[in-house]
This record gives C-alpha cells, sequence and structure tokens, in this order.
C-alpha cells in the first residue's frame, strides 16, 4: 500500500512514524516547503506543492497511490480542499486527520475574530502590546497598526509588509508554561492573537494569558471540505490504514 501524507505538522511526523518499517506500507510525506529547515519526518519525502489540484490528481496516478492523508495544519485551507477534489478524481480513499480545536474554558477572555484583518480590526480596543502568534505570514493585515507595539513569533523571519513597532522572537514550539509567563511578563504583553491552531505543543500561552487575565484574540479556522472522514489523533489514522491491509495489526501497534 503506497500512502501519501499531507504534512508539515506533528501528526502528520507522528503518523510516519507509526508506518515506517511496516511490512506491506510505503508512505511519502509531502511537506509544503513553507518553512526553512523544517523536521523531517522518517520515511520518503517530497517537498513543494503539486500545481494545484490537477497536479496532485496527477501525482496520486502516476505514483500508484492507494490511500491519501490529509494531515495538514487547520489553517492550511486550500490543500484540503484540492486533495478531496484529487481523491475524488483519481478514486483514491481520503482521510482527514484533524487535531481538535482549542475549547475556552472559564476564565478565559477570548474574542473570536473569522479572519486576520478582524483581528486587526479588534485590537486597538483590547490593548498596546500585542504578542502575536500567528505565523510569519499575514502581518500585512497587523502592519497598519501604527499606535500598537508587536512581538512577533515564527520559526522563520518574516518579511514585508508587517508592523512598524515589532520584535521577532525566532522559537519553534513546544513551549512550556512557564517560558510562556515569563514571556508576557517580561515583555509586558496585554493582548494576545492567535490562530485555532489546537493541540499541545503551543497551548500553554492560552493558559499564561488566562492566568494574567490577558484577553486573546481567537481566530478561527477556515471551512473544510464536506463530507470527508476524519479522525482527531495518527493513531486512528494508523487503524484506518490497517483495515485496507487484511490480516495486519494496526502500524505502531503491540498486538
Amino acid at each position: 500500500m503506497h500512502v501519501l501524507i499531507l504534512g508539515g505538522t506533528t501528526e502528520a511526523r507522528r503518523l510516519a512514524e507509526l508506518l515506517h518499517g511496516t511490512p506491506g506500507v510505503r508512505a511519502t510525506s509531502s511537506l509544503a516547503g513553507r518553512v526553512a529547515g523544517p523536521r523531517l519526518p522518517p520515511g520518503e519525502v517530497r517537498v513543494g506543492g503539486f500545481g494545484g489540484t490537477e497536479g496532485l490528481t496527477a501525482w496520486l496516478r502516476e505514483h500508484a497511490v492507494d490511500a491519501l492523508i490529509d494531515a495538514t495544519h487547520p489553517f492550511a485551507g486550500t490543500i484540503s480542499f484540492h486533495a478531496a477534489r484529487a481523491a475524488a478524481t483519481a478514486h483514491v480513499p481520503l482521510l482527514a486527520l484533524r487535531r481538535p480545536g482549542w475549547v475556552p474554558v472559564p476564565g478565559d477572555r477570548w474574542h473570536e475574530a473569522a479572519s486576520l484583518e478582524e483581528a486587526a480590526r479588534l485590537l486597538p480596543g483590547l490593548g498596546r502590546r500585542v504578542f502575536l502568534t500567528t505565523g510569519r505570514t499575514g502581518l500585512a493585515a497587523f502592519a497598519g497598526l501604527d499606535g500598537l507595539w508587536f512581538l512577533v513569533r515564527s520559526v522563520d523571519a518574516p518579511e514585508p509588509p508587517h508592523p512598524a513597532a515589532m520584535e521577532v522572537l525566532l522559537d519553534r514550539g513546544p513551549f512550556g508554561l512557564d517560558g510562556e509567563r515569563e514571556l508576557l511578563r517580561r515583555h509586558r504583553i496585554d493582548v494576545v492573537v492567535t490562530k485555532d491552531s489546537g493541540g499541545a505543543a503551543t497551548a500553554p500561552k492560552l493558559t499564561a494569558a488566562r492566568e494574567a487575565g490577558l484577553p486573546v484574540v481567537m481566530v478561527r479556522r477556515p471551512p473544510v471540505p464536506e463530507g470527508v472522514p476524519s479522525v482527531a489523533t495518527p493513531q486512528e489514522a494508523a487503524h484506518w490504514l490497517a483495515g485496507r491491509l487484511p490480516g495486519r495489526p494496526a502500524p505502531g501497534s503491540t498486538g
């Protein structure tokens, strides 16, 4: 079985680890190539786009892909629709591996936004020193907020346009709670902006903000294709694939 994993996420890398070395399974992980020096999963890896739906459809056929796993970032958006259309056209089974979104708890002061642009419009009424954790792309939405100061955390350095008053913190998760508390204190942050990425790697910032009583602007996830079966964990995805290998245990299982 040739499995194509559309990845770049922790879950995608973990699934590749579960499948690596499994008899009868060949896994290829596809990375978009937007991050310099990504953490590569085991097994075969390809980097770069496919060229839209038609390109992905052709790749599925040319490389005899038997199953497609969409384990892209919740905000990758477009690729999920390409995957749904390509899988349907090439008659390849598709499964979405989507980490659950974050859920507010008592004490949270969340302000939901449908886009980065809406998040930018909310900020002037919430604070002046902003911890911006939406990644290096999309900073143009905040470029016109001259009265605010931004601490921008990303894996790679951002490029213009971006806010004029900005300090860049190059770092990669997971992040610990003590470190997030100290970061908010040291930079005198009074509002946090983040995307609803879900997962545990970057969740401590939400706890630190709640403890400090800070407002959080939470950008909601974009829509996903309808009708695509979905699981929440790499283990569930491995079991789904195992169901297509008659007589074999689930990849990564202990029997």
